[in-house]
């Protein structure tokens, strides 16, 4: 398990650790810490040490630039997370990109319990560009966006851009077009999903099966309504992250793309996908909608049998390396070239190559 995935682990089980000069300090629930775990931390507490030192370093100066993958001498990477704010989303990617490909993820204000969350694609944007711009020194850089920090990743481009920081590429990620969000443009989604239901409602002869099949689907959208508006648990580590997840949902909702003249390649699961309800969402705009505002959009499309949902982890998340360095080594005509080929001459080999 590479160190990143061993940390998330620990961080997923509310195991904090901290550097204490030559030792490595722990905390952790009652009965969470095994002794399995306790092996672990003894075996790499060289490496653990190194990585919370570089990252420690690295906060005081910029608190939101968290280091992936620090080495290499390429154009360095800056990636926006999802709605959740979770960096470690990019762990797998980062690592497969190669050790020459510095990759940064970007922690938002409001997830550590002491700033309150943004509201604002822009203000995210603002926030990270001030770091981005100093910690870079003007260098030019590559941003990056996974699902709904699309809307921040194409803010956050353009703000380099007024800043004078050039931004050689937009990558996103499974990033659905913002305005999708919205409840008018989902109707037709919906009204679709009705459809569907009422017709498998139908294919029982008895009106009570119809009946309780009407429920359950019902009474599912209704538990699935609640669980989105009310946080996981009591703790307070729950209650920041509902209140960032809230907050960054507004911003999206909130977010009116502008035209984007630079280069913005959009990595998606499958074509399929697009056609599905979640890729279509929602149609006409759903994840092409990015071709509104980005005249030079190029699209690159993973795997048939992608997880969806986790198209950045294992073993999904070396298809997307690929498709990224294709995307970054090329530029202009011959990305243009590049896409056509990969999408439509050979499929398979793009897509294995390649939410």
């Amino acid at each position: 398990m590479t160190l990143t995935a061993f940390l998330a682990a620990l961080r997923s089980r509310d195991i904090q650790l901290r550097a204490d000069g030559e030792r490595l300090r722990c905390d952790a629930p009652a009965g969470v810490l095994t002794s399995e775990l306790r092996d672990q931390l003894r075996e790499r507490k060289g490496e653990i040490l190194e990585f919370l030192r570089t990252a420690e370093s690295l906060a005081r100066q910029h608190k939101a630039i968290v280091p992936m993958q620090p080495r290499g001498t390429r154009a360095a990477v800056f990636a926006v997370p999802g709605h959740n704010g979770e960096i470690f989303a990019f762990r797998d990617l980062a690592r497969h990109v190669g050790e020459d490909q510095p990759f940064f993820a970007l922690y938002p204000p409001g997830l550590d319990g002491q700033s309150e969350p943004l509201t604002r694609a822009e203000d995210f944007a603002v926030h990270f560009a001030e770091q981005i711009a100093a910690f870079q020194a003007g260098k030019p850089c590559i941003i990056a966006g996974y699902c709904a920090g699309g809307a921040v990743a194409l803010e956050l481009a353009r703000e380099l851009g007024r800043r004078g920081v050039p931004v050689l590429m937009l990558a996103l990620f499974g990033c659905i077009y913002p305005p999708s969000y919205r409840f008018l443009r989902q109707i037709p989604y919906w009204c679709k999903r009705m459809a569907l239901h009422l017709r498998t409602a139908m294919k029982p002869s008895s009106l009570v099966q119809r009946g309780r099949y009407l429920a359950a689907r019902l009474a599912a959208r209704a538990r699935a309504f609640r669980a989105e508006r009310s946080p996981a648990g009591a703790d307070p580590l729950s209650l920041v992250k509902f209140r960032f997840e809230q907050a960054h949902a507004k911003a999206v909702l909130r977010y009116s793309p502008s035209s984007y003249p630079g280069r913005m390649c959009l990595f998606l699961p499958h074509r399929a996908w697009l056609r599905s309800g979640d890729g279509a969402l929602f149609y006409p705009d759903g994840a092409l909608g990015w071709r509104s505002v980005a005249p030079h959009l190029e699209e690159y499309y993973g795997p048939d049998n992608v997880n969806v949902a986790g198209m950045l982890n294992e073993p999904d998340a070396l298809a997307f390396a690929e498709l990224f360095r294709q995307a970054r080594d090329a530029s202009g005509v011959k990305a243009a070239a590049r896409v056509r080929a990969l999408g439509d001459a050979v499929p398979a080999g793009a897509e294995r190559g390649a939410g």
